[in-house]
């Protein structure tokens, strides 16, 4: 029987980043698909990125990650999104070639080391004494592994459907997962289904562009990746366009709601509520009246183009009769009608930090099959997991995220301690310390996790900690230097700045309203010295030192519970005044810190205390036990 230290099932975003990871920690990786040819396909829109999910692009490239290198090798559009608002909510977004995307990925797949290919399906995974052991293929062959990372994504029990019409598979032209679904089945997960979609894709030839509105490139574009030197500006040519829905558009629609899949019962699944079908929308908005609708290209050498924002399970006609009552596309011809899909997922709540199964040693999950949705979510769950296998072979210690260092740790401790009764999409509003964990910070945030992991080259990892020497010695001469009343006050005067009634810093300067650091340059000369990136960090660091130095210190109120840590042998039932259902979700999700288990659904702060004075008894006897 052939062996590795590592399988992935499946080759969509979250696939490539698990089997990449442990590949490049030097462990021998077996990537198992259906076929090459769909590895990396963007199965949804061609972008990558957006509000909320920036973040994470950049937290899988600062771990060594290829989503962020993909999309700046392969982006035909570049966008800073929310660039109005503060640092603390921008996110990048790049929309993609997605024929280039699909090609760069599976090249980097072929040409890792380490790293192999076989197109197959998986119909079982091999579990020995509770241990993940290897998989089994549809062909019959028993592949060994200690570690088996699932990454089905929509593939697993997929059914699509268009109108009354039902298709299996997990993607057009792409067979469903149904007897890996059984076996996970067979060994104890409980699955459940959810739902997104997809819209019609249109050909661009037909399209009316005169009735959109043109939306193209930020002029200055950063690249998601560290090691993108900076992006060509033949890559910033492509438009994208906007226009909208309306009343008529609404009528067809609702006049043919009894034939939606999720609304005649032919669907009994939750769908994703922060990008709804154009039915939910109607239903869920019904006084809105229109809803805007982005006209994505699919890349530079193609006629398909995206219709963003009306995903749609309706039958062919009706799809037909509502796209074109929007302006602009009066005349579109549909290259492919959109549709809807309900797949299995896993009850996220069932994993660790690491996202290992707690009930079978070794096996990993990643991506859609534990309730989220989109690229980027995948891609996170998917770098964690591949490289907490490549520890797992190795016997060393868990890699987790904690919440207040990444948005990657959000996410997954969002899933395995409230879990998700819909699709889970990430969103800046969900990070309480967005302050301190930014797109901008996330080299300053995860370099010497990546340098540690042996993810990052010693060259990288230096050229970081320079970069974060320069800033913080720019802003302490900015807090050192003492600037007279007569030398700022033409600056004062110019910005519309109240007059300086005593000598101030040019940090102090710096923190007034209406000052920018561009206005300070004569007063701190090493800023010449600084990137653009650099400066916007110096910028930021001083102007909202207060509320980041705020955010600091709740960090570290709450640090101590991350401290506590809570055995795994703990029986809760034993434990006197906790409630039952308290006791059941304890015993559930089993937190392996104080400050997770606070962070469960339903567990009060008073349960919290209990807890608290439970475990100072428990670890006490313990060392007199010791003793």
């Amino acid at each position: 029987m052939r062996s590795y230290d590592v399988i992935v099932v499946g080759g969509g975003h979250a696939g490539l980043e698990a089997a990449l990871a442990p590949a490049r920690m030097g462990l021998r990786v077996l990537m198992v698909n259906f076929c090459l040819e769909t590895v990396g396909q963007m199965s949804c829109n061609p972008a990558i990125g957006g509000v909320g999910k920036g973040q994470l692009v950049r937290e899988i490239d600062c771990l060594g990650g290829e989503m962020g290198l993909a999309a700046d090798r392969t982006g035909i559009q570049f966008r800073q999104l929310n660039a109005s608002k503060g640092q603390a909510v921008r996110s990048s977004r790049a929309q993609c070639d997605r024929e280039r995307y699909r090609s760069y990925m599976q090249g980097v797949i072929r040409a890792q080391a380490a790293l192999e290919f076989m197109p197959a399906e998986v119909v079982e995974v091999l579990v020995e004494n509770g241990r993940a052991a290897g998989v089994r293929t549809a062909a019959g062959e028993r592949i060994g592994a200690p570690t088996v990372i699932i990454t089905a994504g929509t593939f697993l029990n997929g059914r699509m459907h268009v109108g009354p019409r039902i298709i299996p598979g997990g993607r057009i032209d792409d067979p469903a997962s149904v007897s890996l679904a059984r076996s996970l089945e067979g060994l104890g997960f409980v699955l459940r289904n959810f739902k997104t979609g997809t819209p019609p894709r249109l050909d661009k030839n037909t399209i009316d562009f005169s009735r959109c509105a043109r939306q193209d490139s930020d002029e200055r574009i950063l690249p998601f990746s560290l090691r993108t030197p900076g992006i060509s500006p033949e890559q910033t040519l492509l438009p994208c366009w906007v226009t909208a829905t309306n009343e008529e558009t609404h009528r067809i629609i609702r006049d043919n709601f009894h034939l939606s899949p999720m609304y005649s019962g032919q669907i009994d699944a939750t769908g994703v509520r922060y990008c709804p079908s154009i039915e939910d929308k109607l239903k869920k908005f019904s006084e809105k009246p229109s809803h805007q609708v982005f006209l994505e290209p699919d890349g530079v050498e193609t006629d398909v183009v995206y219709p963003n924002g009306i995903s749609t399970g309706l039958p062919e006609h009706v799809q037909e009769s509502f796209v074109r009552t929007i302006p602009g596309l009066e005349k579109a011809a549909f290259l492919r009608y959109g549709y809807s899909i309900e797949h299995a997922v896993i009850h996220a709540e069932e994993l660790t930090h690491g996202l290992e199964s707690r009930r079978i040693g070794g096996l990993f999950f990643a991506g859609q099959v534990n309730g989220t949705t989109g690229y980027e979510e995948a891609g996170a769950q998917g770098i964690v997991a591949g490289i907490n296998a490549a520890l797992r072979v190795k016997g060393e210690a868990p890699f987790h995220l904690r919440r207040d260092e990444a948005y990657a740790g959000v996410l997954i401790d969002d899933l395995i301690t409230k879990g998700t009764n819909e699709p889970y999409r990430m969103f800046t509003s969900r990070v309480e310390y967005r302050l301190l964990v930014r797109e901008d910070n996330t080299d300053r945030r995860l370099a010497d996790h990546a340098f540690r992991l042996g993810l990052m080259d010693d060259p990288l990892h230096a050229a970081i900690q320079k970069k974060y020497d320069r800033i913080g010695r720019t802003i302490q001469r900015m807090e050192e230097k003492v600037l007279r009343p007569s030398e700022i006050s033409p600056v004062l005067s110019a910005a519309g700045s109240s007059a300086a009634s005593r000598a101030l810093s040019v940090a102090e300067v710096l923190r007034r309203p209406e000052i920018s650091l561009s206005m300070l340059v004569r007063f701190e000369e090493g800023l010449r010295d600084l990137s653009d990136e650099e400066c916007a960090a110096v910028e930021y660091e001083v102007k909202y030192e207060g509320f980041i130095d705020r955010q600091r210190k709740e960090v570290e109120k709450f640090r101590h519970l991350e401290n506590i840590k809570v055995p795994a042998e703990i029986d809760y039932t034993g434990i006197p005044g906790l409630s039952f259902e308290v006791r059941q979700k304890l015993g559930h999700i089993r937190p392996v810190t104080l400050a997770q288990a606070e962070r469960i659904s339903g567990v009060t702060p008073a349960a919290i205390s209990i807890l608290m004075v439970y475990l100072r008894k428990y670890f006490l006897e313990r060392e007199r036990a010791g003793a």
